[in-house]
């Protein structure tokens, strides 16, 4: 490649350079801002950075993409980090070290990295900001005086916090800045990025159950929608290919064959956005073949509960996020059959004693039942990965007194009014819906061949081992079943196809986030911050539409959010915000979003670079890389370690730790981050003492003997907790302590009382599929303009969603955006390998390059996702060229959450010219008409090399 000589040359700067650039540095440290909190000081540092005639290896966690926490270690020379290699202690990474944390050195000595406070001197919108260096003095007190202004005179809800997925550091601070700014309105990432999956497994079983257990090795493997081999999710890289290559089957469910997927034994090539359709076609499998664990059924589902239709729904208080909501059902309870009855009891059919009785939700027991000790054994796993423990999986508990609760048909009732009524089981109402969805209708809908679904459900379904007890594993359910407005109804059957095979909370199955001491929010809700107050979430950005915001979700609704930006169809407007890491691009429709912050009195943004999002900011403000912070830090999944981000080298300039950076917000708001009245504004070094606390450690503490032991394995650190499986048995499950799940009911909901709550009409009572709203089924005439399905958001070796596009060792290798299309189509289109191509929609166009592919089904184009161009000039920084979130049809979104149509719509392609292009050239041009970079050979790469001389 282009960049071999200075690839060889990074790690070899003669000492008078790495001497030259440590004199530089300390000076720079010598002209500190004064405001810098102590945790910026000399005395806070760990000992862990290396001395300026040594050469340290340091242990530390990646953050090379997404929330990841692969463990690496950096190898420090004369104050420089060189090296970074995969620590063999990180069992959830397999001691594995990517190519996007290889090439985090240069990022870290980025020559365009931000190093000071800026502030913007002309109008939004100009290609020139006006970027003046400022002091923190200066930039904290203007930021904290024009955000109280706001507040005090536009009221609650007038500004939000925004966030992407990168910095794992920011990512509940957006949180907190909900208490900070006075109002319930975020607009976070998380709404596209497995949030969907959380609120709907928090209203229906546990939230965040949905990680699978990969370091546990499921006997089969299924990868569904997406290619973690390449990138962050869950466990991902080198454990999701030691995982699936020693599964006893693989299974792939994608419209494209992915990396890994080309090794699997089943495809399920399915048409973009018809998950649900597949997710349904197992289940009628399972259900049809007896697949399912009738105890699981009976005992910890609703599935017996009984459907009464000729009630009105009714219920009991309980808290939620946004203050006390009023659950209502149609679920047939005590209260329902007498007068003096409990709402909370829920009423089945004993078929063995031939009489009702009832569930206890208060309680979390049966009839009659009483607590009683568990039994169990070692989790049996063949290919557990090095340096896990087994763990202990306690047996299931049948029914004491022995009851054999009625799932399927119905029961004649006498309700407390005398008058009777005939309910269905909620199995037998699930049933008959399931029923349609026969594995020859689902290939109608899907494409999926009926044999292939077949097998594919058959196999997941059939335990390996039956003598474990439990089933093959969980589902690796990725972000593509989140983007085509059925996002959680998704998540809520691939929940249920877990749950009713034996795989929930069981050895590589679907276990939840891991329980630890810590993780990064322990500094990002500070205890003195005030929360934002029940009558702001009344309000909340999108709830008119979307009423689960309310309680369920923890952010706005994205569209809604630009609504009110840009003023219009909105119940307010939205004057101003704090952004950290977030990303203009990242959902609803780009453009709009763009023209939105423009409109903002106030916007301030933290982050690393100039981009397109800090390009519209008034003040912005610079945060320090992933090798510059010490953080502790807990597997985001259910990779069961904790360990911690160690301070590697020195920061650049004046840059700041982000947690830093907003308590010295707070302060200059006049807002106490602590509760503790004699420091109400502690640095970051007390909130870090403060999460090792109940280790019974100082931070110091526990970051040497994380130096010298590793990653600990949570199994062994907390076994009654995380070594333990099926933790709904044994109370662990609920912070109540009560045997059950975190529903309303305590069981796995298919009736989903949340929901029914919410949505009365009974459309989302059960986990239901519909079309992507403009699909070509949903639109056929559309269809005609726009004849390929475009899906999007695909994992790439060297990028991480809009990451790293200015790292040369990465753009060399990946210098465009690519679409995939079917060699068949492109045919036809009269298109090549390497074109220039244009996606269109009614609501805009962008290019891409086009990458003929045999493994994307023919109809169907694969682009990418969150392009922008860091080395243009221009205000947009090129994405309203290029990212394909430009052509998203803002208006449509899931209707339980908000999550954005992101994929599975229909789009126009054609081949880029001359005569069709602006600048008649079919490359994108920055305005001046400049390409952008497209091969590994251009020079403007090499200015993008690491600047070791200019950090102060």
């Amino acid at each position: 490649m282009a960049n071999t000589t200075q690839r060889r040359s990074f790690g070899t700067m003669s000492r008078r350079s790495f001497m030259r650039l440590a004199g530089v540095t300390s000076a720079a440290l010598a002209l500190t801002s004064a405001t810098a909190p102590a945790a910026l000081a000399e005395e806070h540092d760990s000992g862990t950075v290396a001395s300026s005639d040594g050469v340290q290896r340091i242990r530390t966690m990646c953050r090379g993409c997404g929330k990841m926490e692969c463990g690496v270690w950096v190898t420090v020379e004369n104050g420089r980090a060189i090296k970074i290699e995969g620590d063999e202690s990180s069992f959830a990474s397999s001691g594995n070290s990517c190519s996007k944390s290889q090439a985090s050195l240069q990022a870290c000595y980025h020559p365009d990295r931000l190093a000071y406070p800026m502030k913007r001197t002309n109008p939004k919108g100009d290609d020139d900001p006006g970027w003046v260096r400022i002091s923190w003095d200066e930039a904290l007190a203007e930021a904290g005086t024009k955000l109280n202004e706001i507040k005090e005179q536009r009221g609650g809800n007038s500004m939000f916090s925004m966030c992407g997925t990168s910095r794992i550091y920011c990512m509940a601070s957006a949180l907190g800045m909900q208490g900070i700014l006075n109002t319930a309105n975020t607009h976070q990432a998380y709404q596209i990025c497995k949030g969907p999956r959380h609120v709907a497994t928090g209203m229906v079983s546990a939230r965040a159950y949905s990680w699978m257990a990969t370091v546990d090795r499921p006997s089969v493997f299924v990868q569904w929608g997406g290619a973690s081999e390449l990138s962050n999710y869950d466990d991902s890289c080198r454990t999701t290919v030691d995982a699936a290559v020693k599964a006893d089957k693989h299974i792939i469910v994608d419209p494209r064959q992915t990396n890994l997927g080309k090794e699997a034994d089943i495809w399920n090539p399915l048409r973009p956005g018809t998950d649900g359709a597949v997710g349904l076609g197992w289940l009628n499998v399972i259900m049809e073949n007896n697949l399912y664990d009738e105890l699981w059924v009976k005992r910890w589902t609703n599935g017996p509960f009984l459907v009464c239709e000729d009630i009105e729904p009714s219920g009991w208080q309980q808290m939620g996020a946004g203050g006390p909501e009023e659950i209502k059902t149609r679920l047939l309870k005590e209260s329902d059959v007498q007068e003096d009855g409990s709402p909370k009891r829920f009423m089945v059919y004993d078929q063995l004693n031939q009489r009702l009785t009832y569930f206890d939700a208060d309680t979390g027991y049966w009839e009659g039942e009483q607590p009683r000790t568990l039994t169990g054994k070692e989790a049996r796993q063949k290919h557990l990965a090095p340096g896990v423990t087994q763990g202990w999986v306690p047996d299931p508990t049948g029914f004491d007194p022995e009851i054999d609760p009625q799932i399927f048909g119905q029961v004649e009732v006498t309700l407390k009014d005398a008058s009777t009524s005939v309910c269905k089981t909620v199995w037998q109402t699930f049933s008959d819906y399931v029923a349609d969805f026969t594995p020859e209708k689902v290939e109608e809908i899907t494409s999926v061949s009926a044999d292939a679904l077949r097998e594919a459900a058959i196999t997941y379904a059939t335990p390996i081992d039956p003598s474990t007890g439990y089933g093959n594993g969980g589902i690796q359910y990725m972000l593509a079943i989140e983007h085509a407005c059925n996002s959680v109804q998704n998540s809520r059957i691939c929940d249920l196809i877990v749950g009713i095979t034996g795989n929930f909370d069981t050895p590589g199955g679907n276990r939840g986030a891991t329980a630890a001491t810590f993780d990064e929010e322990f500094a990002m809700m500070g205890s003195g911050l005030p929360m934002a107050s029940a009558d702001l979430w009344d309000k909340v950005l999108g709830v008119e539409d979307i009423p689960l915001l309310k309680h369920h979700g923890i952010w706005a609704d994205s569209t809604a959010i630009w609504d009110a930006c840009n003023n219009e169809g909105a119940p307010y407007p939205l004057y101003g915000g704090v952004c950290q890491s977030g990303d203009v691009m990242n959902m609803s429709n780009a453009l709009w979003g763009w023209e939105g912050l423009k409109k903002l009195d106030f916007l301030l943004d933290i982050d690393l670079w100039h981009t397109p999002t800090s390009q519209l900011a008034d003040i912005l403000l610079p945060a320090r890389h992933w090798l510059e912070v010490d953080c502790p830090r807990r597997s985001q999944g259910s990779g069961g370690m904790e360990g911690s981000h160690c301070k590697c080298v020195e920061p650049l300039g004046e840059s700041w730790f982000d947690v830093d950076i907003i308590i010295q917000l707070c302060k200059a708001m006049g807002i106490p981050w602590s509760a503790d009245p004699d420091d109400p504004w502690p640095d970051s070094i007390k909130e870090l003492d403060a999460a090792c606390e109940p280790m019974g450690l100082t931070w110091e503490e526990w970051k040497q003997e994380f130096q010298k032991t590793g990653f600990r394995d949570c199994k062994k650190e907390y076994p009654d907790d995380w070594g333990t499986y099926r933790r709904y048995e044994t109370g662990h499950c609920r912070s109540d302590g009560k045997p059950g799940l975190q529903t309303p009911t305590l069981k796995q909901e298919i009736w989903s009382t949340i929901i029914e709550t919410y949505h009365p009409d009974g459309r989302y009572n059960l986990p239901t599929y519909s079309e992507p709203p403009e699909s070509p089924v949903a639109q056929p005439e559309r269809a005609q303009e726009y004849p390929y399905i475009m899906t999007t958001g695909r994992r790439i070796p060297v990028y991480f969603h809009s990451e790293h596009r200015q790292l040369p060792w990465c753009r060399e290798l990946w210098p465009v955006p690519r679409v995939e299309i079917n060699p068949k189509d492109a045919l036809e289109l009269g298109i090549e390998q390497g074109d220039w191509v244009w996606i269109e929609t009614e609501r805009g166009k962008v290019r891409q390059v086009a990458d003929l592919y045999h493994g994307i089904r023919p109809g169907t184009i694969n682009c990418e996702h969150q392009w922008w161009l860091p080395e243009f000039h221009g205000a947009t920084k090129g994405f309203d060229l290029i990212s394909i979130n430009c052509l998203v049809n803002k208006d449509m979104r899931d209707p339980l959450c908000g999550s954005s149509y992101a994929r599975a719509y229909n789009v126009k392609v054609y081949k880029a010219t001359p005569e069709n292009s602006p600048f008649g050239n079919p490359v994108p041009c920055d305005v001046d008409g400049t390409e952008m970079i497209t091969s590994p050979d251009d020079p403007r790469l090499k200015e993008w090399l690491p600047n070791y001389e200019g950090r102060d």
